[in-house]
């Protein structure tokens, strides 16, 4: 059987069709976190912040992230039905870290002033991605 070829190809499917969102999105829970600090030249409050975010996004994540490498490990894997339905359950845990995570790109985008707000825009039509909505673009 595939068992364990099969795992890593639907793994690598799922997380792959995370990066497939036509979003344009931060990553402020990534470990790239410089490249955001410097490419917006945020200012020593802006880092603050999002520091606060990160950490507040990590709080929220991990418990998913944990949930999911429970799911992988624990999970019937012998039919494709039972890999089907891991998959599906492993969807549903993706989408609400997404989710959140775009949330607190939004949060960082709203602290934004008009000139990195423009910049991001700008970045997002280079990579051809939509700009996330925030309440209000910066003046």
């Amino acid at each position: 059987m595939c068992l364990k070829d099969c795992k890593i190809v639907i793994l690598l499917f799922l997380l792959s069709s995370m990066g497939m969102a036509q979003e344009c999105t931060l990553g402020i829970g990534g470990k790239d976190v410089e490249n955001i600090i410097q490419v917006f030249q945020l200012n020593s409050e802006q880092v603050t912040l999002l520091d606060e975010l990160r950490k507040a996004l990590d709080a929220e994540t991990t418990p998913l992230e944990e949930q999911a490498k429970e799911l992988l490990d624990t999970h019937p894997q012998s039919t494709p039905e039972e890999l089907t339905e891991l998959a599906a359950k492993f969807k549903v845990l993706e989408r609400k870290i997404v989710q959140i995570s775009r949330s607190y790109d939004q949060k960082l985008l709203a602290l934004f002033n008009q000139k990195q707000f423009q910049r991001y825009v700008e970045l997002c039509a280079e990579v051809a991605r939509t700009p996330l909505k925030i309440e209000a673009v910066p003046e």
